[in-house]
């Protein structure tokens, strides 16, 4: 395995489970791994706990479901998963990273479009979503339905994993040299610092005025395994601009939205969205996170893609206006270029996309 400093290709994660640094029982299926990241695989088993949590230091995590559990569901025909409450279960990938390398995860992008709440634990962990360097054992998946319930069987991908050697994160000035030379977003007033920031489009010129859409309540059950099956308005609140550019964001109220700026990762680098800052608004942004190298690149039809956001507000309602700063992309190297990228002969789901629902649902 090279040592180079950045994010992992698929050749690497590849040569990785050949090396044993990635264990699992069953062979990888033919589309779990990304150009940057490895889909992770769900269990035979989920246990319903009562309450999330990190084992911390000397504890593993089934010694803490033990103490919590309720009750446990067998995963092998499938079962759903109930709105607001909290299920862990063991992943059918296992580590043993060898020193240098580390992992971060994140929910995949269409897990977050149907506001299922997951993150990865380790044992003995002390983070959410952070494998440190070094890690041997098994991997956990907590996952909380917020807005549908969720079918779910062995095998279903809900998150994914991201390998890396050293510290790959761009400095500021590599941002905007960065920014300057391949145009990370397509906006002239761009502001990049760590990171480029993204707003938020609240006008849908380009759509007809429409802007985004508001989750409905005590709708059917989402099999997260099947494409297209859904009708769009079973679910979906479809949200027009009136000419104000502005939208008020219920309290426990679900909404897909999308940014103002087209996203370019360019095939050498990955990217991560992470929030802007929290303290400028009573809102919560959940990012699904990842963007693979060549999301938004011209030479894998892409041109620019927005990024689709997944937003919540807090305890009160709270006004959100056109333009408005939400988030920030942080780009970082990777090890070597991936020989496929996203949107490049992969079927990729979201390249291209604007304001888009996940994959589960009938597009028109």
């Amino acid at each position: 395995m090279t040592s180079a400093t950045g994010i992992y290709s698929a050749r690497m994660i590849n040569q990785m489970h050949q090396d044993g640094a990635i264990i699992s029982a069953q062979p990888f299926d033919a589309d779990q791994v990304q150009p940057a990241s490895l889909d992770l695989r769900l269990g035979t088993i989920a246990y319903r706990v009562r309450a999330s949590f990190l084992p911390g230091p000397k504890t593993s995590v089934m010694k803490r479901i033990e103490d919590l559990k309720l009750h446990q569901i067998n995963l092998g025909d499938g079962a759903v998963l109930e709105r607001g409450c909290v299920y862990i279960v063991p992943l059918m990938e296992e580590l043993a990273l060898p020193k240098g390398v580390s992992a971060t995860t994140n929910p995949k992008s269409s897990t977050g479009r149907l506001d299922i709440f997951t993150r990865v634990i380790t044992d003995e962990g002390r983070a959410f979503d952070t494998v440190p360097t070094g890690y041997k054992g098994k991997l956990y998946l907590e996952i909380s339905p917020r807005t549908f319930p969720a079918l779910v069987r062995q095998g279903s991908r809900l998150s994914q994993i991201r390998f890396r050697s050293g510290d790959s994160r761009l400095s500021v000035a590599e941002h905007k040299e960065l920014h300057a030379k391949e145009t990370l977003v397509f906006d002239d007033d761009a502001i990049v610092e760590q990171g480029v920031s993204l707003s938020i489009d609240l006008l849908g010129t380009d759509r007809g005025g429409l802007i985004g859409y508001r989750s409905k309540r005590h709708t059917a059950v989402v099999d997260v395994d099947k494409k297209a099956a859904l009708d769009i308005l079973d679910f979906w609140e479809p949200l027009h601009d009136r000419g104000t550019g502005e939208l008020i964001l219920d309290p426990d109220e679900f909404y897909i939205l999308v940014s103002r700026e087209a996203v370019h990762v360019p095939p050498d680098y990955a990217a991560e969205m992470v929030p802007f800052d929290p303290l400028v608004g009573e809102f919560r942004v959940h990012y699904a996170g990842f963007f693979d190298p060549g999301f938004g690149h011209a030479g894998a039809a892409g041109a620019g893609s927005r990024a689709v956001l997944e937003v919540r507000s807090r305890e009160v309602p709270f006004l959100v206006e056109h333009g408005q700063t939400i988030g920030r992309l942080v780009y970082e190297r990777m090890a070597e270029r991936p020989d496929n990228l996203y949107g490049a002969d992969l079927g990729s789901n979201y390249q291209g996309q604007h304001l888009k629902l996940s994959k589960h649902f009938k597009q028109n």
